[in-house]
């Protein structure tokens, strides 16, 4: 049987619960037990304590122990001096209250040295309980002669020695044996027994009926969760999740609302890519078409100024697909790199190397600076690393005017190497810096003025760089052009 989130929250909430009141109800029991028997234990040293007091005053008065050890019931009398003696058993200590005689006193015999009977008779339990107080204890006068008791005694009984005026005149034995509590501690006990379980099963329906609702409010931003996922993957992208509070649960519904809104940023970014593409695509293609109709129709004569145009259309529309495929490999990140120990500035120099005599046709300069004292190897692919510098160089070379140049420096701090591109005017209004690597973004400016580019050259730098952990940003030159820094790690 398959369980809901919401029946197994449930069914552990319960049986926290249920281990809970178990435990509680087993300790609360133990200290029940033991306080009982602690005060029972008291109870029975306050009793020996009277019985001594009231043996040293039975000696004081008849200065032996021979009233005791011809008498079985003036020694019972004397175990219970807060009961009346029976007749022609001593007389009673003055200022005495008693209380009734317990119920195996009166089956007890006249003769000496033998205990009371072995059990007490117990009306409401059929079952052996604790020895009485009265049945473990024994009396010896000052020699060491049982005067009451049976022999032998236990090796680790316990000697309670009866002094009178500094003298030893005897001592009261205590046999072991646990404290005989009284009935009415008994039935308050299991009267108290039953109760607890009462309770206990009360407070086991409360808190079912507690968790209940707790576990479906619980399990309520867990549902949103799902919705919202559904709706994600049927393709609603604006769907969100209420989130409230800022433990765990909310936590992870900012993130799914922050997963859906990236879905949404992309989509919005594909139709807009797609859309764009096509766009561009159109334009050489549509060229192509209306230049072969006019040379089907006779309207353009068939010659050699007509096969360069087709032939430039061409061009760009071949630039155009090899700059979507670039982007389409640069976009595969770490998958399509093959990452090694790299030598990133002699990379760079090779590069400006190669395009150092399209510059002079130009009309720019082209300067390199290095602060590397001895070779830099960082974690790279070296031919991504080049398409990057190439794209870079080649950006510089369209847009920037003629009589200017592009200074290129590269140098370490600390434990990244920096990469910076400054060439001269045109400038970049500063609006625009933040979008240079979008993808197919062009600026409406001077700078794009003398060139058929599609806008991807800084996007498929922005995916190199960003595949090497590294960091790309732009901002205005201090001599009126374009300042591009890389920062790779090493």
């Amino acid at each position: 049987m398959r369980l809901s989130i919401h029946s197994k929250l449930f069914l552990t909430i319960l049986l926290a619960c249920v281990i809970l009141l178990i435990g509680t109800h087993a300790f609360v029991q133990w200290s029940f037990r033991r306080g009982l028997v602690e005060m029972a234990d008291a109870r029975e040293q306050e009793r020996i304590e009277h019985i001594t007091d009231h043996l040293i005053a039975i000696y004081r008065r008849d200065h032996s122990w021979d009233s005791l050890a011809n008498s079985r019931r003036h020694w019972l009398d004397t175990l219970h001096p807060d009961i009346p003696p029976e007749p022609g058993c001593g007389r009673p200590l003055k200022g005495k209250r008693f209380r009734a005689s317990p119920p195996w006193r009166k089956e007890a015999t006249n003769e000496p040295g033998m205990r009371p009977p072995s059990q007490e008779p117990n009306p409401r339990s059929s079952g052996n309980r604790p020895t009485p107080l009265e049945m473990r204890l024994a009396l010896a006068d000052q020699s060491g002669n049982l005067i009451h008791g049976r022999e032998p005694l236990a090796p680790d009984s316990r000697h309670y020695p009866l002094q009178l005026d500094g003298a030893k005149i005897g001592e009261l034995i205590l046999t072991p044996g646990p404290p005989l509590p009284e009935d009415a501690e008994i039935r308050f006990r299991s009267t108290q027994g039953d109760r607890l379980w009462i309770i206990a099963v009360g407070m086991l329906l409360l808190s079912a009926v507690l968790a209940y609702p707790l576990s479906r409010r619980l399990v309520r931003p867990v549902r949103d969760f799902q919705d919202a996922t559904r709706q994600l993957a049927a393709g609603n992208y604006s769907a969100r999740v209420p989130v409230h509070g800022s433990d765990e649960i909310a936590k992870l519904g900012r993130d799914i609302n922050a997963l859906a809104g990236a879905l949404e940023r992309n989509e919005q970014t594909r139709r807009r890519w797609v859309a764009d593409i096509s766009h561009e695509l159109r334009t050489p293609i549509a060229l192509l078409f209306a230049e072969l109709e006019a040379l089907q129709d006779g309207i353009r004569p068939l010659n050699r100024g007509s096969l360069d145009t087709l032939h430039a259309d061409a061009l760009r529309l071949g630039r155009l697909v090899d700059d979507l495929y670039e982007l389409s490999t640069t976009d595969m990140g770490a998958l399509g790199y093959r990452m090694e120990p790299t030598e990133v500035g002699e990379i760079l120099g090779a590069d400006i190397d190669a395009f150092r005599r399209r510059f002079e046709e130009s009309g720019l300069r082209l300067e390199y600076r290095s602060s590397l004292e001895d070779p830099t190897f960082i974690h790279a692919d070296g031919q991504r690393l080049s398409q990057l510098f190439r794209n870079l160089l080649r950006n510089s070379l369209q847009y920037t005017d003629a009589g200017g140049g592009l200074t290129v420096t590269i140098a370490r701090q600390q434990d990244r190497i920096l990469i910076d591109f400054q060439d001269t005017a045109p400038a970049v209004q500063p609006a625009a810096l933040p979008r240079l690597f979008e993808r197919l973004y062009r600026v409406d400016s001077s700078r794009s003025r003398h060139t058929g580019g599609a806008g991807l050259g800084l996007a498929i730098a922005k995916n190199v760089v960003e595949a090497h952990a590294g960091d790309i940003h732009a901002s205005a030159a201090p001599r009126g052009g374009l300042w591009i820094r890389i920062q790779l790690p090493i």
